[in-house]
């Protein structure tokens, strides 16, 4: 991939293979699924500093293509729009703001390793660990316990980078890594780390009960 791409920065991370839900409502970015209509595809990024409201945003150099997946008008002009993570980029240049943000983007070196099997099954493990003990902590969300992990060890891997319960900073350090065995390995260095933050949580939430 070495292309130009409409750019849609956010103030969250999507991960290939990654569903999410996003409510397009500037009248830039209006213009933007405008002109992809016939792709339906689109880049975006995470913004480093600023807001993704009205431009003047630091945006990374990591970002990851989508493709849309359906879309509703609302009466009052906004759109919702349910977009998935393709696949990877980093982006060579940015291009000028015009109407949207704009990007000439490349492919990422590394991606084609072959992935640790073992090391994707302990990580695996360290994932669904956590989301089991997190859901003891947050009682007022409904967390999946037991989810449908895809066969494509690649594709697996992209599932557990977007399961696992971190923060956004956290979370573009793993998609800023090219190696997926590395990504793994911050993955479930991040899982234990968590895992003991809600731990010391349990105990803390015991003690305040008796």
């Amino acid at each position: 991939m070495n292309r130009e791409l409409a750019m849609f920065p956010l103030g969250m991370v999507v991960f290939p293979h990654q569903t999410v839900g996003l409510c397009v409502f500037e009248p830039r970015y209006h213009r933007l699924l405008a002109d992809v209509e016939a792709e339906q595809r689109f880049g975006t990024c995470l913004i480093e500093r600023g807001s993704d409201v009205g431009g003047h945003d630091e945006r990374t150099s990591v970002g990851t293509l989508v493709e849309i997946l359906g879309s509703h008008h609302l009466s009052n002009g906004q759109i919702l729009i349910v977009i998935e993570g393709i696949e990877c980029f980093e982006v060579a240049e940015w291009l000028a703001d015009d109407p949207y943000p704009r990007a000439r983007v490349g492919e990422r070196c590394c991606d084609d390793v072959t992935i640790e099997l073992d090391l994707l099954k302990s990580t695996e493990s360290a994932v669904r660990a956590l989301r089991s003990l997190q859901s003891e902590i947050v009682t007022d969300q409904c967390l999946q316990r037991d989810f449908a992990m895809d066969e494509d060890a690649k594709v697996r891997g992209w599932q557990l980078c977007s399961l696992t319960p971190m923060s956004i900073l956290d979370q573009f350090k793993v998609l800023s890594l090219s190696n997926p065995n590395d990504r793994l390995r911050l993955v479930a260095e991040i899982c234990c780390e968590r895992y003991g933050d809600y731990q010391r949580m349990l105990v803390v939430d015991e003690l305040r009960t008796t």
